[in-house]
């Protein structure tokens, strides 16, 4: 059985870099249990299948809002999973103010890729009525490693 063909449509992508922070992935039995640091950034794909009255997918500039939720939430930043055993500890040096927490359920790549993903549509689909949707994220944390969340909104195209 062959899938559904998608309807023709125009792409593009906007980057957003320079998010230094750090996080741990306290399961890992390795080195990555211990508290490291990247600078992540954010590759978004966009897609509609007709274009704005500019000609435009997305006019990059409208973005703002999206810039600044990264930014927020990866700029200088600590990174925990909500279920990190010490948590309180976190907590208690973001209180005292040597660190800004921020709690994730998973502060992995590829959930921050689906996380990144989510803000980009819920944007989209108040600002677009449905005209235009994010459809991958690439989350980066150096020019080797990155992963990706694809998927299209069940949202996306209806009027």
């Amino acid at each position: 059985m062959t899938a559904p063909r998608r309807p023709s449509a125009f792409r593009c992508s906007k980057s957003f870099s320079g998010y230094p922070c750090c996080h741990r992935q306290w399961r890992h039995p390795g080195h990555c249990r211990f508290v490291h640091g990247y600078s992540r950034s954010f590759t978004c794909w966009f897609e509609a299948s007709d274009l704005d009255s500019c000609g435009f997918v997305v006019d990059f500039s409208s973005l703002m809002d999206l810039e600044t939720q990264l930014a927020d939430q990866f700029d200088h930043t600590f990174l925990v999973n909500a279920d990190d055993p010490l948590l309180d500890q976190w907590q208690l040096l973001h209180d005292q103010g040597a660190l800004d927490l921020r709690v994730m359920a998973n502060v992995g790549m590829e959930a921050s890729a689906e996380l990144v993903w989510g803000w980009a549509n819920a944007l989209l689909q108040v600002r677009d009525g449905g005209r235009t949707c994010c459809v991958m994220v690439e989350a980066r944390e150096n020019e080797k490693n990155a992963a990706c969340y694809e998927a299209v909104p069940e949202w996306f195209g209806t009027p």
